[in-house]
Order: structure tokens, then sequence, then C-alpha cells
């Protein structure tokens, strides 16, 4: 009875450990479960949905002309007094240089002077060239191909840049060729452009960007937009919850992109932290830096 009472009372004991062992692992394990699947909600930088000016554009290249230029060739030797022409503006109608001969010569119209020497044998010795140019607006004369006749017209903007200076210079399309060039498919334009700055010099290379097809649309930044095959999506922001919204784009200007369909003027939308979201999960919205 001894041998048989102590059976059982081990038996007991150890099926008591077995269950305890089996309950505290579970217990144990619900417990890290419920601590480390609960994970903070990722923080995002969010803006609104507002509208924008997004356009197409034809980019070339051409070369600023004055729009009104004048040579006067001169005898040094005939020249009464100083030569002041370096840098120097006059207005229509003023004395550029009085002459020994009793003859002046006289701006035709307003502009900046100039001067360039000629090699003797040219025009005889000590002759020079006395430039005029009417530099408050210039002209680039652009050649675009022929596939953009139907867009062309005149009136059309243009901005126009330089490697010499950190700025857009305003233009428009003043003429537009009646013919195309068959040897190289194009056609000539010609664009006037605002100098009254006078920083645009005669001669100097220009880049060209003619706008068309403007248009006012709501966009996002290209940051927002996720693109899986033939499909577009943002995450949108509501209750702070991450919502994803498929939307269908259209231009893309100043690392924006111009939204369609699928969002509202005055949305929020995720901008950064995108790759962290998920659809309906909870986001913390976070101020840029």
């Amino acid at each position: 009875m001894k041998t048989s009472t102590k059976i059982k009372t081990f038996l007991i004991i150890f099926f008591i450990a077995v269950f305890a062992t089996i309950a505290s692992r579970h217990f144990i394990g619900l417990h890290f479960k419920k601590k480390f699947s609960v994970r903070p909600a990722p923080g995002v930088i969010v803006n609104s949905v507002e509208k924008s000016l997004f356009y197409k554009s034809i980019e070339t290249f051409g070369t600023a002309i004055a729009k009104n230029s004048k040579i006067y060739r001169v005898q040094a030797s005939n020249i009464e007094g100083s030569l002041n022409v370096e840098n120097r503006f006059v207005k229509k109608g003023e004395v550029i240089v009085n002459l020994k001969d009793g003859e002046k010569i006289v701006a035709d119209f307003a502009g900046k002077l100039g001067k360039r020497e000629i090699a003797q044998g040219v025009l005889g010795s000590e002759s020079l060239i006395i430039t005029l140019d009417d530099l408050k607006t210039v002209v680039i004369d652009i050649k675009v191909p022929e596939n953009y006749v139907s867009i062309l017209k005149a009136g059309l903007k243009a901005e126009i840049t330089s490697s010499a200076y950190e700025k857009v210079f305003k233009g428009k399309i003043e003429t537009i060729s009646s013919r195309i060039d068959p040897s190289t498919r194009s056609i000539l334009s010609r664009i006037i452009v605002d100098n009254s700055s006078f920083e645009i010099i005669p001669g100097q290379l220009m880049t060209v960007k003619v706008i068309y097809d403007e248009t006012n649309q709501i966009g996002v930044p290209e940051s927002s937009v996720t693109i899986q095959g033939n499909t577009a999506f943002v995450y949108a922001v509501e209750d702070d919850t991450a919502i994803k919204k498929n939307i269908k784009i259209g231009k893309r200007n100043f690392g924006k992109v111009s939204v369609l369909s699928g969002l509202n003027e005055g949305d929020k939308v995720i901008t950064e932290g995108v790759s962290k979201v998920r659809d309906k999960a909870k986001i913390k919205i976070i101020a840029p830096k």
C-alpha cells in the first residue's frame, strides 16, 4: 500500500508540474505577444492637396540679338576730343561723338554704346566701329521641330535662362515662320525677351523653354505617389489613419504631379514616410524640419 501510495503521489505531482509548465509557457507567450505585437504608429509628414499650375514645354537653344542695332564707322583721327562710348547709355537724338569736320554722330534710338577696332587695311588706318544696341528688349530666334507646328502660336509664354545668371527671364513668341526648313525639318520662331535689367547681351547663348497647354489643377508631391504597373495611388489621412486611394495622374512639373481624379482639394496626403505605412493603419503626423 505504501508503494502504491508513493506511485500515485509521484504521478499526481508529475502531472501537476507538466500542467504548470504548459500553462506558464502559454501565459508568458501571450504576455510577450501582446507586448511586442503592438508597434507604435509610424511618423509621417502630411501635406494638403492644392491647386498648382501645370504645363507642357518645348526646350531649345538660341542666340540673343538686340532688337535694334546700329553700326557707325569712323576714323579715329577725325574724332574731336576724347571718345566716350564704353558701356554708355544714350537717348534717341543724343550726340554720340563730334567729328573734326563739323559733323556729329547722333543716336538713332535709345540704347547702349560699344566699340570695336577694325584691322588696318579694311577701312583704312585708325578705323573703328561704334555700335549702338537697344538692349531693353532682345530677340532670340529658335528652331522648333515640325511636329510642334500645330502648337506654336504668337503670344505663347517663354522662360529664358543662361548659365551666366541664376534667374529666369520672361518672354513670348512674337512671330512664326510661314515655312518649314526642309533640311532641318524645323520651323523658325522669334522670341521677344524683356531685358529691362540689361543683363542679357547680344551674342549670348540662351536656353529657351516655350510654355503651352497650361492648366490649373490639384496636385501632390511626386514623393506621395506610388506606381504599381498601370495603377497609381497615394495614402490620404483621415482621423490619424492612412487610407489608400487610387488616383489618375496627369502632367508633372517642379516635383509635383497633377491629379485628375481620386482626390479633392484640401485632402491630406502623406508626402514623407509612405514606405512605412499600410492601408487603414494608424499613423503619427509630425512637423517637417
